[in-house]
């Protein structure tokens, strides 16, 4: 799919080096720029991209407070820019696909750019197989929902698609990110997306496998590189695949006790 793509940052140098980054990435279309928050809310409404790249520090509103202005089911998704890594656990907070830091890397862009186009392709097959799960539930049950059955630390997940369901071993998963109404399950070879609530998943994950690092993220204790500093007690943890997760302040001691990290990051 070709992704509509809204440059928005205050800096006219910025938006030159994204236009500039943007013409070494295949299948995306820059359909507008703008240079304030309140600019980039006009032209969201306006044109309706697929991917927005905001800038955090602007004049007007912030990107954050774009971002989370951004609630409806056709929402862009979003990757945030900015000088300051201070400003990582608020973007993941409001389900960010990517978090990049100026000077931007052109490869780091286009690893973010992949993974937004990942995440918007999983949003949208998954609103065709819920629509195919409600009719199959109504047709077997009379229309009368299935009752619940939880399991617990369950060693698979079965992510249902349209010509069937794959097994996903929970020991193979890297990291697991909210992604609105579903999550999206990453493992080395693959993104899956499962509908199901980061709180009803947390109760079926075995925490050797699975630890949350945040309200909207798991991760694989095994497939933890590096902990990283962010500044004022706050850390992230870089994962084997390269993407660095950022750590929710209210879990950091947990996660550093289960990463047995060093005690004085806390």
């Amino acid at each position: 799919m070709t992704l509509r793509v809204l440059l928005v940052d205050d800096e006219p140098l910025a938006l030159t080096r994204l236009e500039v980054g943007f013409r070494e990435i295949p299948d995306t279309i820059i359909v507008g720029t703008a240079q304030d928050g309140d600019e980039a809310v006009e032209r969201i409404a306006e044109l309706r991209p697929d991917l927005v790249i905001l800038d955090v520090k602007m004049p007007a509103r912030d990107g954050i407070e774009v971002a989370r202005s951004l609630t409806d089911e056709g929402a862009p998704e979003v990757v945030f820019v900015t000088a300051y890594d201070k400003y990582a656990p608020s973007a993941f907070d409001i389900d960010a696909a990517d978090y990049l830091l100026k000077p931007i890397r052109f490869d780091r862009l286009r690893l973010a750019v992949d993974r937004a186009r990942k995440r918007r392709e999983a949003r949208e097959a998954g609103a065709r197989i819920e629509e195919l799960e409600t009719v199959v539930h109504a047709l077997r049950n009379d229309g009368r929902p299935d009752p619940e059955t939880p399991k617990r630390y369950e060693s698979e997940l079965w992510v249902p698609g349209a010509r069937g369901a794959t097994r996903v071993p929970v020991a193979s998963l890297i990291w697991v990110e909210a992604a609105r109404d579903y999550v999206m399950l990453h493992t080395a070879a693959r993104s899956l997306i499962l509908r199901e609530t980061m709180g009803r998943l947390e109760a079926r994950l075995d925490p050797r496998h699975a630890i949350r690092v945040h309200r909207s993220a798991f991760v694989n204790p095994a497939a933890v590189t590096e902990i990283q500093r962010l500044g004022k007690g706050l850390i992230a943890v870089l994962l084997q695949n390269g993407h660095m997760i950022a750590v929710g302040p209210n879990y950091t001691r947990r996660v550093l006790a289960a990463l047995k990290g060093d005690p004085e990051l806390s």
